[in-house]
């Protein structure tokens, strides 16, 4: 397989802070792979996937290298970024259509009608119903659920390499967390996306990724097939970790009820 991007020794400090967010951390990410990042809260997934795309803070120590194999790749082009909170990514003031039309016109050389069609058909990819209805109502107007289906179509609207996927399920409750992570699945492979799926939900990364990168305090503790971290974890903090969550001597497949 070919690395989309190798990480080597990166290390993140954010302003002020006497302990780094990550140290010394060496990674490849995969093209056409889906890698989850697990970790306890504080572990530094979230940085991770910051330094990726340019949202560190200013101000921010940056040591290491992020080295890609293809071009420089622009964000919200080339990587699409789902947050924990949708909330985060749409504006209450715009309705459905109208976040849709600003990213497909940004990034495609679309006209309006192009990028309206193109919008209903991204809203019925990520199985919300009546397309046509919700790109003219408001994020107000949809559930927890929906509201997130609608950020996974604004992230890949523009079709990007990489999706990044930060802990975009685990505001929701465990039946929607599942069809989400399976909807996030069947859009990486049917598209060829590589999915970086950060996350601290132990069941939902053995049924959605390939390969499973552990993080504590910073440092890459361990990292292999999911299969092997989930039932022969090499380091004592990854068997901490599954001790601590459900039970995983016959995970749960991701669309799979609790």
């Amino acid at each position: 397989m070919t690395p989309l991007l190798t990480l080597t020794a990166l290390g993140i400090r954010y302003p002020g802070a006497r302990i780094p967010a990550l140290s010394d951390l060496g990674l490849a990410l995969f093209a056409g792979e889906k890698l989850a990042v697990i970790g306890e809260s504080g572990s530094g997934k979230s940085t991770l996937a910051r330094a990726l795309t340019g949202l560190l803070p200013a101000g921010t120590e940056v040591s290491g290298r992020i080295d890609w194999t293809e071009p420089l790749p622009r964000p919200g082009r080339d990587i699409g970024y789902v947050f924990q909170d949708p909330g985060g990514s749409l504006n209450p003031l715009l309705s459905v259509g109208r976040h849709l039309d600003e990213v497909l016109r940004t990034h495609l050389p679309l006209s309006r009608k192009a990028a309206r069609t193109r919008a209903a058909e991204l809203l019925e990819r990520v199985r919300l119903p009546d397309p046509d209805r919700a790109l003219a109502a408001y994020p107000h107007q949809f559930s927890g659920g929906q509201r997130q289906r609608i950020a996974i179509a604004l992230a890949i609207a523009a079709g990007p390499r990489l999706l990044i996927a930060d802990e975009a399920t685990s505001a929701l409750d465990v039946l929607v967390q599942a069809e989400i992570a399976e909807l996030l699945r069947g859009l990486v492979e049917a598209e060829g996306m590589t999915l970086l799926f950060i996350t601290h939900d132990m069941a939902l990364a053995g049924g959605l990724a390939d390969r499973i990168a552990v993080l504590h305090d910073g440092r890459l503790i361990e990292t292999g097939p999911a299969a092997r971290v989930l039932h022969r974890p090499r380091e004592a903090y990854t068997r901490t970790l599954l001790a601590a969550h459900l039970d995983l001597s016959s995970p749960r497949l991701v669309g799979d009820a609790p």
